[in-house]
């Protein structure tokens, strides 16, 4: 039996291909193929555009993807999230749709956009977005290029963004979120009451929630003696208790523990200063709670 995955092609592809490889999984993607290898015979994987994967994952074509909430609620798609994965193009973070409108437009509201148009990829969750502000406009879809529509072609856009540059970069500024939008690995509900693949997409879902956690982690090594242990110790800020193993040396003690990885620099002179010796300090690839 194997587990149809999609994943997902564009902008993510990269971001996505790096979680897996920190989860323990090699992908060897061809440039002309859509059929990425991957080292594990239990997964059959495709590559397809975010916009797609929840359509193909609903329908069962695909047993589990990965694309954004943003899709899942532009698609109207059923599906099960099985988890929240909080990464992007450029970083561990969330992203955002957001109403733009150019530098030089009155509109400072979503009320002012009455009677004006619209243009974005998110026609649907646009909709809803005005009709809670009972706001009514035109909404069409834009193929691209989204943010060089402005003024002539339309009065405003709702457009993706993580740093808001390609905007200001087009004279745009932002009047208001209409969504954020995290990464979402997603399943198709018949695929997901079977048994063998619900412990595989589980099994999945654990360690790619434990790679993304382990970016923001690194760990920590030292020696201590005995008279110091107590004062390194509480010097740590532990996820959990630190790890201590008495050394071959009478009176010295081994300390392992992780911690927030921005927090290292901080740290790493007060374990010195409070006699932790021989610190290493190192990278994970997973962090399981």
């Amino acid at each position: 039996m194997k587990l149809k995955i999609g994943l997902p092609k564009g902008s993510l592809q990269t971001a996505t291909l790096e979680m897996f490889k920190k989860a323990g999984y090699n992908i060897l993607v061809n440039e002309r193929s859509y059929l990425p290898a991957i080292d594990d015979e239990e997964l059959e994987a495709i590559l397809i555009r975010a916009q797609e994967m929840p359509r193909y994952v609903e329908d069962g074509v695909l047993d589990v993807g990965l694309t954004g909430e943003d899709w899942i609620r532009e698609r109207r798609a059923k599906v099960v999230e099985v988890a929240e994965l909080v990464y992007a193009k450029q970083g561990l973070r969330t992203v955002k749709w957001v109403l733009a409108v150019p530098n030089k437009s009155t509109v400072k509201s979503v009320k002012d956009l009455k009677g004006k148009r619209i243009a974005t990829e998110l026609v649907n969750v646009t909709k809803s977005y005005l009709k809670k502000y009972g706001v009514k406009a035109e909404v069409e879809f834009s193929w691209g290029a989204t943010e060089a529509k402005p003024p002539e072609l339309a009065d405003a856009i709702v457009e993706l963004t993580e740093t808001g540059e390609s905007l200001r970069a087009n004279n745009l500024r932002i009047v208001d979120t209409v969504l954020e939008s995290t990464t979402k690995l997603i399943a198709n509900g018949r695929a997901y009451q079977n048994k063998w693949k619900r412990r595989k997409i589980d099994n999945l879902s654990l360690l790619l929630k434990g790679a993304l956690l382990a970016e923001e982690k690194v760990g920590l090594k030292m020696n201590v003696a005995e008279k110091n242990l107590r004062r390194v110790i509480s010097t740590l800020p532990a996820m959990r208790t630190p790890t201590i193993s008495k050394l071959s040396e009478e009176g010295w003690w081994a300390v392992e523990t992780v911690i927030d990885e921005k927090t290292a620099r901080d740290i790493i002179p007060k374990l010195k200063a409070a006699g932790g010796e021989g610190i290493l300090e190192y990278g994970l690839n997973k962090v399981i709670y």
